[in-house]
């Protein structure tokens, strides 16, 4: 049975965890994942308290083993949303969009395990002085809201895991097994994948967002918005918006009226392929199929593996 320091840390099968998404993973995909011996995460992005506390029932109920919650914390309800995770003693949390300096502390009082997501060697050392038992180092491939460094994965995972003596969770561009052997030479002792869940069964994303996912074909994510909060998405009317704007050099005030509201759950989750905000990785030109979260932890597991095996033998 394999072991290392992730997988003894959240009493995981295997060292591979599904991104908190917001409009993709709610408790389904986070149970299918847990169950399946990976690490399942509910993604409060999207969510209210009372909501968040009815995916954390739910996914209690469907499975037994561990999971987390992924809390950017940025929003106005954050306070609420971290009573309801203590109350609901939830196993470990994944935060993010945010100084973890402000809410580990309590977190890990309540006996909570608490990562936080980085996309810099000096954030990670924050994180690591905070507190944290983990940091995510994702690199500038990945969707959604990225860093403003634009370190890319390859750069940032060995330049993360000489600066700290926390565990390392890579994260950005990584959807196989092959990317995930990679990782681990780079000093990663796990891997996050938010792109390769988003087009599986379990995910709550709409099956007309998952099917642009895999049909997407290099150079069809670009990063747009780096004057308000840099976010990777899918190409398409909205986007193509957003660069003209950014190309006539508008203000944030007209940047954020462009934006509007509900642009990502428009996208995301209604099916909007158009008019919505379609956040996702540059990794998306490697899928192909809309496969079950189980089929993706087996296969990315067996397919890391064999490749282990492979490079031994060279």
């Amino acid at each position: 049975m394999f072991q290392n320091k992730i997988t003894e840390l959240f009493h995981i099968q295997y060292p591979i965890i599904q991104a908190g998404m917001v409009w993709a993973s709610g408790w389904k995909l986070a149970s299918a994942v847990s169950n399946a011996g990976g690490l399942g995460i509910i993604g409060a992005g999207s969510m209210n308290p009372a909501l968040l506390k009815e995916h954390i029932q739910k996914c209690k109920a469907a499975t037994s083993l561990p999971f987390a919650v992924n809390l950017p914390l940025l929003y106005h309800n954050i306070d609420q949303q971290v009573q309801t995770i203590i109350e609901e003693k939830v196993p470990i949390v994944f935060t993010s969009a945010g100084n973890p300096n402000t809410w580990t502390t309590k977190f890990k009082q309540a006996g909570i395990t608490v990562v936080h997501v980085v996309s810099s060697s000096k954030f990670a050392l924050k994180a690591q002085q905070a507190g944290c038992d983990a940091v995510v180092a994702e690199g500038f491939e990945a969707g959604g809201h990225n860093g403003r460094e634009e370190t890319t994965t390859m750069v940032l995972i060995p330049l993360v895991a000489a600066a700290v003596d926390i565990p390392v969770i890579a994260a950005g561009g990584i959807a196989t097994g092959r990317q995930m052997l990679a990782a681990f030479a780079l000093g990663a002792e796990a891997v996050q994948m938010g792109s390769r869940f988003v087009a599986c069964t379990e995910a709550s994303s709409h099956v007309r967002f998952k099917d642009k996912v895999i049909n997407a074909i290099e150079g069809d994510t670009q990063l747009s918005m780096k004057i308000l909060t840099p976010v990777r998405l899918l190409k398409n009317d909205f986007s193509d918006r957003i660069e003209a704007a950014e190309n006539r050099c508008v203000s944030r005030e007209e940047l954020a009226v462009l934006l509007g509201k509900g642009r990502a759950r428009r996208g995301m989750f209604e099916g909007d392929i158009e008019e919505g905000e379609l956040e996702i990785g540059q990794v998306s030109a490697l899928l192909n199929d809309i496969p079950s979260a189980a089929t993706i932890i087996s296969t990315v597991w067996n397919e890391f593996l064999a490749e282990k095996n492979r490079i031994a033998h060279l």
